[in-house]
């Protein structure tokens, strides 16, 4: 299809960014001196991060001049949002895990033969387990719903609305006394819980530069495992001298809480910004300022809009912002799994994650037996896990920023995703490390602190490997992150849900040291994956966005974000 030209105007040059793609190209009318893209721009994560001359940091993706795009936000305000990101984000697991440490108590209520024939109790768990693995289970497959609306009409609706149905199912689940009841409300309270997962990195990366995701990434995975850790720890103490229907009371009133604090502080991230670029197919930096900028070309300058009020901020639904099809945005999640870089990403989060919902599962029968612990005492292990995840913000999240800035600087200020990648050794060690100190700890009945350490590590390899992985990936396909987090999320809350039903019979059947020991071999196998990414991913990453295979996961032009 050929465009019409002015005759009285000069023909427009083409200039190919030879740094980036080859494929990029912009174009620059000479009469002008105006640059227009003619044609959106899929990097596939490579971007210049740093200027050439200067080594100043460059802003990714590059801000506009209006005061309601959320990159121009004050730090206070983005770092609150991502305050109220992280609570979402614990809060949505409290219940997802916490009444599991109140299993036999929660099973003797619905099945209450099992309390007069001990051989019935063990049956009696196994379908009271449904409870706890059909919610994780639709966290994540619940979002193959969600996620499509997120990229549609925004993240704010889906908070709010997602939140009340979780909100509703944890009251009735508080109030309703029948098995098939019960178990529904458990079904329905992850379809509202999960959303709020796969919301959470897309927010972020709304809000944060690229030089600044990874850290507050990895504060967002920490919330994500301390909301397990915590609800095990608050609903132990709560089972010592209340029944364990008090748990959801307390959930209830944290699941307000929240709902409110977002309802009524936590505005609209997604934001429509025009990409505009330099002669040199790059943002400019500005020689006023001390900190790392951009300049913004003076075309922009006439159409900046007011700033929104308070209340106009309290709007609900702000419009649609994607032209593509409900169909293709469901279909799409399906498709990436076929990229090696997501499904690598899919089989960290499997293998750190849905090996901590194996341990999970089955944890307060395996204390009580080796050390004859309480529920509460149990839950109180869990401490060490949120140490281990607090220590994991800072070697996945400040060390993997740091890492790929290290490598950035040796490749000329040109960021490729990979470069993250080394950060990945940190969990190579520890997530094998964790599961057969798990493992041998249990069985032999080491000291406690064995097994309790061992949750520890397991629980800083979910924060700090998971959060590289999730990061690169992310990174590599930006403009699709919601389709490429649900992809992940789904994936891993299929494997977790198949993994709590063998858990039980597997350990039965090969002991505790076999079976874990299995799983820190099957860990350490697809962690190890990141030396052939770290070496070969850019290739693989544009080799196979030309499939055809994979064609159906590209983009339109108007989800471009600008990196």
């Amino acid at each position: 299809m050929s465009k019409a030209t002015d005759p009285e105007r000069p023909p427009a040059m083409e200039v190919e960014n030879s740094d980036l793609e080859p494929t990029k190209t912009v174009q620059i009318d000479a009469t002008e001196q105006k640059l227009n893209i003619t044609k959106r721009i899929h990097t596939l994560g490579s971007v210049r991060h740093r200027h050439e001359h200067t080594g100043q940091i460059i802003l990714i993706p590059t801000p506009s001049k209006d005061p309601n795009d959320p990159l121009n936000w004050s730090k206070r305000k983005k770092y609150y949002s991502a305050f109220i990101i992280c609570l979402a984000m614990m809060i949505c697991n409290f219940l997802a895990a916490g009444p599991t440490i109140a299993i036999v108590e929660t099973a003797m209520e619905f099945f209450p033969n099992s309390k007069l024939n001990p051989n019935n109790l063990g049956p009696a768990i196994n379908k009271t387990a449904y409870f706890f693995t059909t919610t994780a289970l639709m966290q994540g497959t619940g979002n193959l719903i969600w996620m499509p609306l997120v990229n549609k009409y925004g993240r704010r609706p889906i908070y709010i609305i997602s939140y009340t149905i979780y909100l509703a199912c944890a009251i009735w689940a508080s109030v309703t006394t029948g098995y098939g009841s019960f178990l529904a409300s458990r079904i329905l309270m992850g379809f509202g819980s999960g959303a709020a997962e796969t919301m959470a990195p897309l927010s972020i990366a709304d809000i944060f530069f690229l030089h600044e995701r990874g850290l507050v990434m990895a504060m967002y995975t920490c919330a994500l495992v301390s909301g397990v850790s915590g609800g095990i720890i608050i609903s132990g103490l709560i089972t010592i001298n209340h029944p364990w229907r008090v748990i959801y009371d307390v959930a209830i009133a944290l699941i307000a809480l929240t709902l409110i604090l977002a309802f009524f502080t936590f505005p609209e991230t997604v934001y429509i910004r025009p990409i505009e670029i330099d002669a040199d197919h790059e943002p400019t930096l500005s020689e006023k300022c001390d900190g790392p900028t951009a300049l913004l070309s003076e075309s922009s300058t006439s159409s900046i809009p007011p700033k929104k009020s308070y209340l106009q901020s309290l709007k609900l639904f702000s419009g649609t912002y994607t032209e593509e099809t409900f169909w293709r945005l469901v279909i799409r999640p399906f498709a990436l799994i076929l990229l090696p870089p997501v499904l690598w990403c899919s089989l960290v989060q499997s293998v750190t994650i849905g090996f901590i919902v194996a341990v999970t599962s089955n944890v307060a029968s395996a204390y009580a037996t080796a050390y004859n612990m309480k529920p509460y005492e149990t839950g109180l292990c869990f401490i060490a896990a949120i140490i281990g995840a607090l220590v994991g913000i800072f070697c996945g999240g400040y060390l993997g920023d740091r890492t790929a800035d290290f490598f950035t600087k040796r490749n000329g200020g040109i960021r490729e995703p990979e470069m993250r990648l080394p950060a990945m050794m940190f969990s190579l060690i520890s997530t094998p490390l964790s599961l057969i100190l798990y493992g041998v700890g249990i069985q032999n009945k080491l000291h406690w602190i064995c097994p309790t350490v061992g949750l520890a590590l397991l629980n800083f390899s979910i924060v700090q490997g998971t959060n590289v992985a999730l990061v690169y990936t992310i990174d590599s396909y930006r403009p699709i992150a919601g389709e490429v987090t649900l992809t992940t999320m789904a994936f891993k809350s299929a494997f977790g849900f198949l993994l709590s039903f063998y858990t039980n019979p597997w350990i039965e059947q090969s002991g505790y040291v076999n079976a874990y020991g299995a799983m820190a071999g099957i860990s350490a196998a697809v962690l190890i994956f990141w030396v052939p990414l770290y070496i070969w991913g850019k290739r693989v990453r544009h080799a196979t966005w030309h499939w055809r295979v994979t064609s159906y996961v590209h983009w339109d032009e108007d989800r471009e974000v600008g990196e």
